[in-house]
């Protein structure tokens, strides 16, 4: 599906455009055009293929999808694919974003995701100095808007820990705890193959030598670099909380099941005492001391409550009851 296809000049937005006439445009100087996509078919991919020169591999990769996080270069044209990470019902939902980059034009290949990126497109028409640096500058503008969106599932994070961290000293929460944590750490790894991948992408743009298209946006680049190592640091510091509650949660079951066993313990040594006086008095034998005496029963039942109550002060003072 296309979603807009808009030439632009020195900064400035000259028209939007028929796809039909994007080759036209692209023979004009200063000029580049921008194409967003989503969800096309492989015919609009194989158009857009011809108008722009597009490599056989990196029109692949953006037609199969479920790529790694990467960058490539093709001659003079880059192709990069980025996730774009939502949060869903019990999961994140991962969708991708493929774009090429060639000295004058950009295609955005948006799939699975119901993320648009109409702000980044007004952003940069507001900001017509930056936009005259060309298509190195939208393809920042681009990923800086998919890394900042990666920003808002951080502090859900952390706000859905701290809510379970809370709950972990609640008794019979254990189980549920567990789960959430384990759900947590699926999520948050999720982002992670999202993060760490796409810093090797930005560090290439950056450093050392940089693709030709990208001459004059290393500074962005390195910003959007340093967003990543933030969000990467915050993950590796919920990963290890997640951990560290893991254990105290684990920690907390063992306590509750050794109360409980120390609870039926000292319950079993009560009425083993009592057991045991009862079978001794319960013997039968012909000869055996008050066994005829007429308060012989009441003194026995008196003798056994007493053992029993001694006893159980005795656990309830020691905390086993």
């Amino acid at each position: 599906m296309l979603l807009n296809c808009v030439a632009y000049e020195n900064g400035r937005k000259l028209a939007d455009i028929d796809v039909h006439a994007i080759s036209e445009w692209l023979a004009r100087p200063e000029t580049f055009v921008w194409v967003a996509l989503r969800d096309p078919t492989p015919e609009e991919l194989h158009w857009m293929q011809e108008e722009f020169g597009l490599h056989d591999l990196a029109v692949e990769d953006a037609i199969k999808g479920l790529q790694r996080p990467k960058l490539e270069a093709y001659g003079d044209t880059l192709f990069a694919v980025m996730h774009l990470v939502e949060p869903g019902e019990d999961a994140l939902n991962v969708g991708e974003l493929a774009v090429f980059v060639g000295h004058n034009f950009v295609l955005s290949v948006r799939t699975r995701s119901t993320q648009d990126f109409l702000g980044v497109r007004a952003r940069c028409e507001r900001e017509p100095l930056l936009l005259r640096l060309g298509a190195g500058f939208v393809f920042y503008a681009l990923m800086d808007a998919v890394v900042d969106r990666y920003f808002p599932l951080i502090d859900d994070f952390e706000a859905e820990l701290e809510q379970i961290e809370q709950a972990i000293f609640e008794r019979g929460a254990a189980r549920g705890s567990i789960e959430r944590l384990y759900a947590l750490k699926r999520r948050t790894t999720d982002l992670r193959h999202a993060v760490a991948p796409l810093m090797e992408v930005a560090s290439k743009l950056h450093g050392g030598r940089v693709p030709e298209v990208c001459t004059g946006t290393q500074d962005y680049f390195r910003d959007v670099h340093d967003h990543l190592a933030r969000i990467q640091s915050s993950i590796d510091t919920i990963r290890d909380t997640i951990g560290t509650a893991i254990q105290v949660n684990l920690s907390m079951v063992t306590i509750e099941e050794s109360e409980t066993t120390k609870r039926l313990a000292a319950w079993a040594a009560i009425f083993a005492v009592s057991t045991a006086m009862a079978g001794i008095w319960g013997m039968n034998f012909e000869h055996m001391p008050e066994l005829k005496w007429a308060y012989g029963y009441p003194m026995a039942l008196a003798a056994i409550v007493s053992a029993g109550v001694l006893l159980y002060r005795r656990f309830r003072r020691s905390g086993w009851l």
